[in-house]
C-alpha cells in the first residue's frame, strides 16, 4: 500500500476539501497536480501555524456575523408586524400572490437594511390576513416575522 502525504489546500478542490483543510493524498496526486498548480502546500510547522491563524480569524468573523444577525433579529422582533398592500378581488382574494421579493422590499423599507429574497420563506398567500414568514439571517439565526396582507 502506497504511503500517503499530507498537504494543506490553498483553494477549494472538488471532492477533496476546502481552502485551509489538511488532507492526505497519494504522493503522485500531490506531486503532479496539487503542488505544481498551487492548489496545496506540503504540511510544515509554519504552514500549520498559518492555518490555525486563518481558522481563528474565520471563527472571529463568523462570530461577528452571528452577533450582527442576532441584533437584526431583535430589530425585526421590535418592529413586530410588516404590512404588504396588494390588490384584491371578491372575498379578499389577491390578484397574484405575495412573494418573497415583496416581503424583502417591506423589510428593507422598515429597517433600511437589505435582506436577500432567497433567504425568505413565504407560505402560499392568496388572501388578505396575517401570516408567519421565516427569514434566514445567518446559518444559525432565523427570524419569524408577522406579515399582514391588506388590500388597497
Amino acid at each position: 500500500m502506497a504511503k500517503r502525504v499530507q498537504v494543506v489546500l490553498n483553494e477549494d478542490v472538488l471532492s477533496l476539501g476546502r481552502d485551509g483543510d489538511m488532507v492526505e493524498v497519494a504522493p503522485g496526486y500531490a506531486r503532479n497536480f496539487l503542488l505544481p498548480y498551487g492548489k496545496a502546500v506540503p504540511v510544515t510547522p509554519a504552514v500549520m501555524k498559518q492555518v490555525e491563524h486563518r481558522r481563528a480569524k474565520e471563527a472571529e468573523r463568523q462570530a461577528a456575523l452571528k452577533q450582527e444577525a442576532l441584533a437584526f433579529r431583535t430589530a425585526l422582533d421590535t418592529i413586530g408586524r410588516f404590512t404588504v398592500k396588494k390588490q384584491t378581488g371578491d372575498d379578499d382574494v389577491l390578484f397574484g400572490t405575495v412573494t418573497n421579493g415583496d416581503v424583502a422590499e417591506v423589510i428593507e423599507e422598515a429597517t433600511k437594511k437589505e435582506v436577500d429574497r432567497r433567504d425568505i420563506t413565504v407560505p402560499d398567500i392568496h388572501r388578505t390576513g396575517n401570516y408567519k414568514v421565516s427569514v434566514k439571517l445567518h446559518s444559525e439565526v432565523t427570524a419569524e416575522i408577522n406579515l399582514e396582507v391588506v388590500s388597497y
